[in-house]
């Protein structure tokens, strides 16, 4: 089944996942008119940025078994298995926030939700836009990002692409060695390196 999957080294940062996704999330479904909203749509997808500045999208992972789900005290929290999601029954969060402490990855967050009366704060996070791919539309935060560091595909593809890209690169760095073994300079190298350690024997 299809996911989102998450490739961290890709991202620059440039935050219009959150963007697309908070306007996902809106009464109009449109930015143009989210952004003019009462209360304002807020992101489920939150890019962070790591110690040397460089982005990370973090978002919900869905597990399974879901720590945020166990934790929940009203029972809103719920998979769904169809689409293998977990979420959130506004109408039933008390607000209590014991699914933001176990969740391990901080996603979880309360806003204002229009639809639940009354306009109170629940707990929000990405449900995959669900009401998207019911529609035949992949999730907003994919769709709109250009460096691919959030793409809709099978979990098991995307593994075996990053395998494969990691056993090119091995394949890469022995082979500059095999080259830097041949030059001249590493000989010597090497021939010093024998040396020393046959004096100190």
């Amino acid at each position: 089944m299809r996911q989102v999957v998450v490739h961290p080294e890709r991202c620059v940062g440039c935050m219009q996942c959150m963007a697309a996704c908070a306007a996902a999330h809106s009464q109009s479904g449109f930015l143009a008119a989210a952004i003019r909203e009462n209360p304002l749509p807020a992101p489920r997808v939150h890019v962070g940025s790591g110690r040397y500045g460089e982005g990370f999208p973090n978002r919900c992972r869905h597990c399974d078994p879901a720590p945020c789900m166990t934790a929940c005290l009203p029972g809103a929290i719920y998979r769904d298995r169809i689409l293998n999601t977990v979420l959130i029954d506004p109408s039933r969060c008390i607000n209590c926030a014991s699914c933001a402490m176990a969740c391990p990855f901080g996603v979880i967050r309360y806003h204002r939700d229009p639809w639940v009366s009354p306009n109170r704060a629940v707990a929000v996070k990405c449900d995959n836009c669900v009401h998207r791919q019911t529609q035949g539309l992949i999730p907003a935060c994919a769709e709109v990002c250009k460096s691919g560091a959030l793409t809709f595909e099978e979990p098991e593809g995307a593994m075996k692409r990053r395998t494969d890209e990691m056993a090119r690169r091995t394949a890469g760095y022995v082979e500059q060695e095999r080259i830097g073994e041949e030059a001249p300079g590493f000989m010597l190298l090497r021939q010093l390196k024998k040396r020393a350690i046959q004096l100190t024997e």
